[in-house]
């Protein structure tokens, strides 16, 4: 929990801090990048002081013995030119898909707080650069509260990105970063990476695209990927939905999933 409260108390200090500037008076360099659906950024790539924005996920997966519906909500926004932070909590609910089979119990899997800060913007280049860091606090089960503890562990997550966009419609993102698992039972520290990259492209004149976003992850020493080809729709000024489709490459025990992205933005 002191986790919880130092972050919010960070966040305060900052969101205090920038009411102090006339940031809203300045119009800061932007550049408008396509952003990948599945493994979304904290906050816009340049974020300008007062963007916010609300999302809901729904993710459905199937593995050999079970199924897994998870289900996402987060909130992001900037408090100052550049900086971004954001709040998500996730949720996993397991379905047996085979009689008889160990399935895990449903959790709220985590809560995230992340912040995210644009530290190279270049309208120039059609580029941006940006660090981040994310912390996550893993809880038990829902079978377990009030009879183990609460927190079970927690992972550290700072990460770079890296976007470019290539003439008017095409982008590329790279989102690397290396997350190290702290498990409180065994008080052990995992040190896995995480490498994302995302190829967009913007139909002209809109604000829709279609791309593919390719997750890479390397635990334990061994190396897997999905694939995520997706499409962005643009309902109106204010909202929009993603729709994904993951297709796992090297991993043994999962299925093909989907997900959807409701976003809003006010």
């Amino acid at each position: 929990m002191n986790v919880i409260k130092t972050y919010l108390s960070a966040v305060a200090i900052v969101t205090f801090a920038g009411n102090g500037f006339t940031q809203t008076t300045v119009r800061t360099d932007k550049v408008s990048h396509a952003e990948p659906l599945y493994f979304d950024l904290v906050r816009d790539l340049g974020a300008r002081k007062g963007e916010k924005e609300f999302n809901a996920g729904f993710d459905f997966s199937n593995f050999r013995h079970y199924n897994k519906n998870a289900f996402l909500v987060e909130y992001e926004f900037a408090p100052i030119n550049r900086l971004g932070f954001e709040v998500e909590a996730d949720f996993s609910f397991f379905k047996r898909a085979a009689q008889n089979a160990e399935i895990p119990d449903n959790k709220l899997e985590c809560l995230r707080f992340s912040t995210q800060y644009s530290f190279f913007i270049s309208t120039r280049l059609k580029t941006t650069l940006a660090v981040g860091y994310t912390q996550l606090v893993e809880f038990t089960d829902f079978r377990h509260f009030g009879k183990n503890n609460l927190v079970t562990g927690t992972a550290y997550n700072p990460f770079f990105i890296a976007a470019k966009r290539w003439g008017e419609n095409f982008h590329t993102l790279i989102y690397a970063s290396p997350l190290l698992e702290h498990d409180f039972a065994t008080n052990k520290l995992a040190v896995n990476w995480q490498i994302n990259s995302s190829f967009l492209y913007t139909i002209p004149h809109t604000k829709h695209f279609i791309g593919v976003e390719l997750n890479k992850e390397i635990n334990n020493g061994k190396f897997e990927i999905t694939i995520r080809p997706q499409v962005k729709i643009k309902l109106s000024k204010k909202m929009a939905i993603g729709l994904i489709t993951g297709i796992p490459i090297n991993k043994k025990n999962e299925s093909y999933n989907s997900f959807l992205r409701i976003i809003y933005e006010p």
